[in-house]
Parts: C-alpha cells; sequence; structure tokens
C-alpha cells in the first residue's frame, strides 16, 4: 500500500498517510505517460500560424516580360514562390492540435504520475499551508522547511483561498492547483509534489 509521509510546520515527520493500492498502486507506463504529456501540450498551441500563399499575396497580376524572345526564363507572375514579395510555399495554415485520448487513459495517467511522485520520494504531505497574511516570503519560508526551496514546485490544497493564490504568484518555480485541474506534466514537470492532507484524500476520492 503507498504510504506518504506527513510533514509539520518546520518539514519534520508528523506521521504517515496511507492511500489506495488500487489507486496509487498502478503500474507505472511510460508510453502511456508521454501519450499524456504530448496530448497536453499540443492542447495549448494556439494554432493561429498563417502564411500566404501565391494566390494570396498582392499584385503580380501582369506577366513581367513576354514568353519568348528576351533570353530570359519564363515567368508568368512576380508572385511565384521564387520571387521577393511572393508567396510562401507549403508554409503553415491555421490548425488544430488537439490530440483525443479516452477519459479512462487520462485518468490512469494521472494515478501513474503519482505513482512515480510517490515512489521517486517527491510528493508528501502537510496537515495545511496557512498563508492568510499572504505574502510571498512566508510562502517561501514555510516551503525551505519542507524542502522545496528554489526547484519546480507544484502544491496541491483542496481550495485555493486569496492568501495562498497571493503568495505563489510571484514565484517562478511553483504551481498551485487542486485536485480538479492537476496534470500529468505538472506532476512530472515538478521536483517535489506538496499536498495538503485533505487535498490528497480528495484527488484520491477522484480518481478512485
Amino acid at each position: 500500500m503507498p504510504t506518504v509521509p506527513v510533514l509539520d510546520a518546520k518539514g519534520k515527520a508528523a506521521g504517515s498517510l496511507e492511500l489506495k493500492a488500487d489507486v496509487f498502486g498502478a503500474e507505472i507506463s511510460a508510453p502511456l505517460l508521454h501519450q499524456a504529456v504530448t496530448r497536453e501540450l499540443a492542447d495549448r498551441r494556439a494554432g493561429t500560424h498563417d502564411t500566404k500563399g501565391r494566390s494570396e499575396v498582392s499584385g503580380g497580376g501582369r506577366k513581367p516580360w513576354k514568353q519568348k524572345g528576351t533570353g530570359r526564363a519564363r515567368q508568368g507572375s512576380t508572385r511565384a514562390v521564387q520571387w521577393k514579395g511572393g508567396g510562401k510555399p507549403f508554409g503553415p495554415t491555421p490548425r488544430k492540435y488537439t490530440k483525443d485520448m479516452p477519459r479512462t487513459m487520462r485518468r490512469q495517467a494521472l494515478r501513474a504520475a503519482i505513482a512515480a511522485k510517490i515512489a521517486a520520494g517527491e510528493l508528501s504531505a502537510v496537515e495545511t499551508l496557512d498563508v492568510r497574511d499572504g505574502k510571498t516570503k512566508s510562502l517561501v519560508g514555510r516551503l525551505a522547511g519542507l524542502g522545496a526551496n528554489g526547484t519546480p514546485t507544484l502544491i496541491v490544497v483542496r481550495e485555493l483561498d486569496g492568501g495562498l493564490a497571493r503568495a505563489a504568484r510571484n514565484v517562478p518555480w511553483l504551481t498551485v492547483e487542486t485536485p480538479a485541474h492537476v496534470s500529468v506534466y505538472q506532476l512530472l514537470r515538478a521536483r517535489r509534489v506538496v499536498c495538503e492532507r485533505a487535498g490528497l484524500v480528495a484527488l484520491e476520492e477522484a480518481l478512485s
């Protein structure tokens, strides 16, 4: 049965939290995790890139010179792809990069990502991250005591309050999410994952 250490405010062990083996004891499948991460990063792409072909650029309606007798190569338009100012051949056009992935596979990938963090010893739990003053210094000091200082860190809380959101928004290496919005990419990217006990239990219930 997977076990996660529970830390106190000073980063010392204050017990452990046993998780369901059928949820977080899943087999860690690298191809499944790769597919989930590829899908998530592809969905972030806007796909608004666009270039103009020879039929879209302005000008070029007149043949630059007559077909024969000049000694030069025949040309039909100054907006052909080989001309300066001409259209771009095989350029990108607006498209969607979204990839389909069954819901059961997405949930299994999330279970595998959490299992990988538990196996690596990079996931721990705290009773609560109480940052009522909303100060970044208080939050960073608290995380330093938990072993997260300057490394990519993911915090999972049951509910995101204003104080924690305000304290975390100026820290570039810190990401704060609720159980409903945690993604595989965020978990794999983070070197440290710190979960509130209530947030980890909620995540376990959602993936059961």
